[in-house]
């Protein structure tokens, strides 16, 4: 019989087993779509394949969401984590359009399924033994592992790009392949370290009944999220600006290396370059939230939002328009800062709105949004930049996404009438 860890146990599997599945992502998280160019596709083709990721995830996300209540934490977590395996082995392989749709179909499946079931292991695990600890420590020191892993994998990433040992292969080539060892790596680690009591990890049938009805009440899910969305101007307004949100994002995510590949010549500079700018992202990221949570004291977190949304926005812009590298990773750290600034900025605006029995609901509808706005707006924007020119596509999102100014105008206009309710100024969150 497989004995319960304890808490301190437990908190060690959680940390070990954090840092290596965000290490192997961040090898290739500033590298893989000049991985894709190089390996001949054209921009549209590449931004057309990696959208199935988020096409993918939108459509298992919540049908999946009752997985690992019914067959357990380790399976699911066991299987994400061989999908894993398999996104990055075929991310490794693949020459083809197809291959890196099915590659971006793969990490689609490996990121629904790996959504949640540790976290939810670590929790149960460490209340099995004492069900009055509090979490909130190791929760806290998980998130400043994975950007600390995520940062590494980066850097180690750009290292051996210049390094480049292997002449044979594409410098690209050997940062890829270590993502793909990492992802066995962190299987191995998962089948080694993560234990579950003898029948928590077995088949359980109230809880496979949990899964089943999981999966039915997903469009119920959504129909119940549109309801609320439709009878809500303020849900309506965040909505939207979480479609302009995820507009920007391409401009940052997608073509700032497919920018700098043609500012540097090749898409083998511009990967020796991405190591430190992704590493250094996460630090900037971390200090727009802690900026946002200073400046929404004095403004209130409507108005901060607009803010965040407005020089997200104008990063964007000013990314399209720069003429050389230095100038746009400057103009890109600014633009990440800002889409640091603004997560807790919505956030908040979208806890204001829901209430317990919704709150589920809310959030699943705001994830949903991001994936699909994301994986449309992808591929359209690269059609563009293929007829066009990437800077173009680029000005045009950053343009497109300052429609999310007017998206928070409701949130601001509820939160004056609370203000004046209250008669207590500007309300805000903490």
């Amino acid at each position: 019989m497989t004995s319960v860890l304890s808490p301190a146990a437990a908190r060690r599997v959680f940390l070990i087993l954090s840092c290596t599945r965000w290490l192997s992502i961040g090898l290739v998280v500033g590298i893989f779509m000049l991985w894709i160019l190089e390996r001949g596709l054209t921009v549209g083709q590449a931004a057309f394949a990696l959208s199935f990721t988020g096409i993918v995830v939108f459509l298992l996300e919540l049908p999946t969401s009752g997985f690992a209540d019914a067959f357990g934490r380790r399976p699911v977590y066991v299987a994400a984590a061989a999908f894993g395996v398999l996104s990055s082995v075929a991310l490794l392989v693949a020459h083809s359009f197809a291959a890196f749709v099915v590659a971006a179909a793969l990490t689609g499946v490996f990121r629904a399924l790996d959504s949640g079931p540790l976290e939810a292991w670590f929790v149960d695990t460490v209340h099995a033994t004492e069900p009055d600890a509090d979490v909130d420590g190791a929760l806290a020191a998980h998130g400043t592992v994975v950007g600390v892993s995520i940062a590494a994998g980066a850097l180690l990433s750009g290292g051996l790009i210049a390094w480049h040992p292997v002449e044979q292969q594409s410098a690209l080539w050997l940062p890829v392949l270590c993502g793909a060892g990492l992802s066995v790596l962190h299987l191995v680690m998962v089948l080694l370290l993560l234990k579950e009591p003898r029948g928590v990890g077995h088949l359980d049938v109230s809880g496979l009944r949990r899964a089943a009805a999981s999966a039915k009440e997903a469009p119920m899910v959504v129909r119940d999220g549109l309801r609320l969305v439709r009878s809500s101007r303020v849900l309506q307004g965040l909505m939207l600006a979480e479609v302009a949100w995820s507009v920007a994002m391409v401009v940052f995510e997608i073509f700032q290396p497919v920018r700098l590949a043609e500012l540097l010549g090749s898409e083998e500079a511009a990967g020796a370059w991405m190591g430190p700018i992704a590493a250094g992202g996460w630090a900037i990221f971390a200090a727009g939230s802690a900026l946002a949570g200073l400046t929404s004291k004095r403004l209130g977190v409507s108005r901060t939002a607009i803010l965040g949304r407005l020089l997200n926005s104008v990063g964007a812009i000013v990314m399209g328009l720069v003429a050389g590298p230095v100038a746009l990773v400057i103009a890109y750290a600014f633009t990440y800062s800002m889409h640091g600034f603004l997560g807790p900025m919505h956030a908040a605006l979208l806890h204001r709105v829901a209430e317990a029995r919704n709150r589920a609901t809310i959030l699943s509808m705001n994830s949903m949004t991001a994936f699909a706005a994301f994986s449309i707006a992808m591929p359209l924007l690269g059609v563009f930049a293929e007829r066009a020119s990437t800077q173009v596509a680029m000005l045009v999102a950053g343009a497109i996404s300052l429609a999310g100014l007017l998206a928070y105008l409701p949130a601001r206009r509820a939160e004056r009438t609370r203000a004046r309710a209250s008669g207590s100024g500007v309300h805000t969150l903490g």
